[in-house]
């Protein structure tokens, strides 16, 4: 008993030796009970959790088959998958650290020298050496270690997630934008051809004293301003199209089409708490992770003040010629245990312990922050689809009243009540409404995607 005792003492005379850590600092994070935007008026959840092929809820092949070629094949997703392989082998090289070492030793030596008689003489020495070593890992050093490589590999595996849904997310909103301007020059054209038999309208009705020259020249105008704007959206979908298919991993080209814009339909706005974002959400795992690895490092470090203990072995065979060394060498071995530990290190440990500790509480604030962030994000992302809606009815309204009053505009011009100069001002209003309309569509559509972004995407299994 008394010489259990004094191991004990020991022991903890000894751990009294090792660094003082600083204690983390207290969290000042408060979770939400629910979602702001609702409470302001937003419709509340009404589809099911978030899925992990989410894109998939607009009802797009096209869009599907983008998404999957950018998970595939994207620049920016394969460096994350190699960044994700190296730390897999830095967590293998962590744990390999605490299993025992073997090594292998075979030295042939061939000498000539001089003997007390001045005469040279060779010799001949045959020696081979088996070594193994451990270290014994009494405080946990090498367990912390372990432990922090393998929160930055699971911080690396987060880190993949969260670049595969911006990924995701910003596929579907370049694809979804290119749809929108598809639809915009679409109106346009159309636009055009109205303006065009406009135009020629106002060029016969000029001819034949009907109309003033000024309404000629308003008409052609307003023909010029709708053929202004093709090549104008041609440049911009070019340019869309050249940014996605660089985003799905190929080269600048043209981009196959799915659904109509009219056709594209908002997905419900999926269920879920602002505390379930911390399971779901990459962004959130990897600050949990990289956390935890600041924490385990945080205890390596302080542990280094700590003596260490090694155990080594040797055994092998030597001769003075090839034929015994082969046949029957002389044994030999050797066993050695060793105990070493730091008696001054000038503050050393410490100052490295009390960096780690700063580092850790770094990494506490930033955890908070990006969870703010999350909840940020995704009550921006509510807010929006609700606001857009409400917009897109007011729009839907001013659309109509714009459609009635082109409709007596051009009655009133037919039958000579009122100048032309009345129709296209109608003209002008109902085509900025029909712009606005197909813009609302878009944004509404683009909000969603930002609101899956924003809820995690589905990757709440690896997450977790």
């Amino acid at each position: 008993m008394t010489r259990r005792a004094l191991l004990m003492a020991a022991a903890l005379a000894l751990a009294g030796c090792a660094a003082k850590a600083p204690s983390q600092p207290p969290s000042s994070l408060q979770l939400p009970s629910g979602w702001r935007a609702q409470a302001l008026g937003a419709p509340a959840a009404t589809g099911s959790q978030v899925e992990q092929l989410w894109w998939q809820a607009f009802g797009d092949p096209v869009l599907s088959d983008l998404v999957g070629e950018a998970l595939a094949r994207n620049g920016d997703l394969r460096v994350a998958r190699a960044r994700v392989q190296e730390y897999r082998a830095r967590l293998a090289q962590a744990d390999a650290n605490r299993a025992p070492n073997l090594a292998f030793d075979g030295s042939p030596t061939r000498t000539r020298t001089l003997a007390s008689s001045g005469k040279p003489y060779v010799t001949n020495v045959f020696q081979a050496e088996l070594q193994a070593s451990y270290e014994i890992d009494v405080w946990g050093r090498l367990a912390s270690l372990s432990d922090a490589a393998a929160e930055s590999y699971r911080a690396e595996q987060a880190s993949l997630d969260a670049a595969a849904l911006s990924i995701a997310a910003s596929v579907a909103t370049s694809y979804l934008n290119l749809r929108g301007l598809d639809a915009q020059l679409a109106l346009t054209q159309s636009t055009l051809q109205l303006r065009e038999q406009s135009r020629e309208l106002a060029r016969k009705q000029f001819e034949v004293g009907y109309s003033s020259r000024l309404e000629w020249l308003q008409a052609q105008s307003e023909y010029h301003a709708a053929a202004e704007q093709v090549p104008q959206l041609q440049r911009q979908i070019f340019e869309q199209e050249n940014a996605l298919a660089v985003l799905v991993g190929g080269n600048p080209g043209p981009i196959a089409r799915g659904l109509p814009l009219a056709e594209l339909a908002a997905p419900g706005v999926p269920a879920g708490l602002p505390s379930e974002l911390l399971r779901r959400r990459p962004d959130i795992a990897r600050a949990e992770h990289n956390l935890a690895a600041a924490n385990a490092s945080l205890a390596a470090t302080r542990d280094q003040l700590l003596p260490s203990f090694k155990l080594t072995a040797a055994g092998g065979g030597q001769a003075t010629t090839l034929t015994d060394f082969l046949h029957a060498p002389t044994a030999l071995w050797r066993l050695t245990a060793l105990a070493a530990g730091p008696l001054f290190d000038g503050g050393r440990v410490q100052a490295q312990t009390d960096a780690a500790g700063a580092q850790r509480d770094q990494l506490v604030y930033a955890y908070e922050n990006v969870v703010r962030n999350a909840f940020a994000e995704t009550e921006n992302s509510l807010g929006a689809i609700y606001r857009l809606q409400q917009q897109a009815v007011e729009n839907d309204a001013r659309r109509a009243a714009a459609a009635d009053t082109l409709r007596i505009a051009h009655n009133r011009y037919r039958n000579g009540y009122a100048s032309y100069l009345e129709e296209l001002d109608a003209q002008r209003t109902l085509y900025s409404a029909d712009v606005g309309l197909l813009q609302l569509k878009t944004r509404i559509l683009v909000a969603s995607v930002d609101l899956y972004r924003a809820m995690g995407g589905g990757w709440s299994a690896k997450a977790q």
